[in-house]
C-alpha cells in the first residue's frame, strides 16, 4: 500500500453505509476496544449511522473507493466541559495498518480540534501497546487508569486516559505524566475516571 494514494476526508451523512460497514466490521474484529458492540449496532437502521455523521466529526483514510480506517471527535457537552474535545471510534483495516493510516487519522482529528477546544481527550484499552505509542508519539500524555473500564465475554478490560493540550504556553496548569505508563502494570493503582464519553465508543 501507498501512504500517498491514501486520502483523508471528513464523512458525511451520505457516506453513511460505508461508515456502517466498517463501523460493524471493527466491532467484530476487536470487540473488546469500544464501549458499543456489534449486537447493538448492527440492529440500528442506516439513518442513525448517518445522524451520527451529522452530529459529529468522522475522519475516514481512503484508497480509491475503499474506507480503510475511521476516526471521530466531538466537543463533550457542558458549558463547564465545553472546552475539552474527545478523539473516539479509533478502527484501521487489519490490512492497512502499518502503513501510517492511524497516524494520518489522528493527526485529522488533532488539526480539527485545534479550531474548536483546549484539550484533546481519549481512552484506549491498556493492552493495545501499539495504539498507546501512536497516541504517545503525537503528544498525547497518559493521566490515568480507569480499572475495569469494560466487560467484554465475562473479561473486564482497564482503559488508560490520555489527553493533548492543545493551547500550550496557557495560563493553564499543563498536564503532567502520572507515571501512569508504569504504574498501570501496578496491583494498588487507582484513578478517578473523567466524566463519560458523550457518544458510545
Amino acid at each position: 500500500m501507498n501512504a500517498g494514494d491514501i486520502q483523508i476526508r471528513q464523512l458525511m451523512p451520505g457516506d453513511a453505509a460505508l461508515y456502517r460497514e466498517i463501523r460493524l466490521a471493527a466491532l467484530r474484529c476487536d470487540p473488546a476496544a469500544f464501549g458499543s458492540t456489534f449486537e447493538t449496532e448492527n440492529a440500528q437502521p442506516l439513518a442513525s449511522f448517518a445522524a451520527r455523521l451529522g452530529s459529529s466529526a468522522v475522519f475516514g483514510a481512503f484508497e480509491g473507493g475503499e474506507l480503510l480506517g475511521t476516526a471521530g471527535f466531538v466537543v463533550r457537552e457542558g458549558a463547564k466541559e465545553s472546552h475539552k474535545g474527545l478523539l473516539w471510534g479509533m478502527y484501521v483495516r487489519p490490512d492497512a495498518r502499518k502503513a501510517g493510516v492511524g497516524r494520518r487519522l489522528v493527526e485529522a482529528v488533532i488539526d480539527f480540534a485545534h479550531r474548536r477546544v483546549e484539550l484533546l481527550q481519549l481512552s484506549v484499552v491498556s493492552n493495545n501497546h501499539k495504539a498507546r505509542r501512536l497516541y504517545a508519539g503525537l503528544g498525547f500524555v497518559a493521566y490515568g487508569i480507569e480499572r475495569n473500564s469494560l466487560k467484554q465475554d465475562g473479561r473486564y478490560f482497564d482503559e488508560i486516559l490520555m489527553a493533548l493540550d492543545l493551547v500550550s504556553g496557557s495560563a493553564r496548569d499543563p498536564i503532567r505524566p502520572t507515571g501512569v505508563e508504569s504504574a498501570c502494570c501496578a496491583e494498588h493503582a487507582s484513578w478517578r475516571i473523567a466524566s463519560a464519553p458523550p457518544i458510545a465508543e
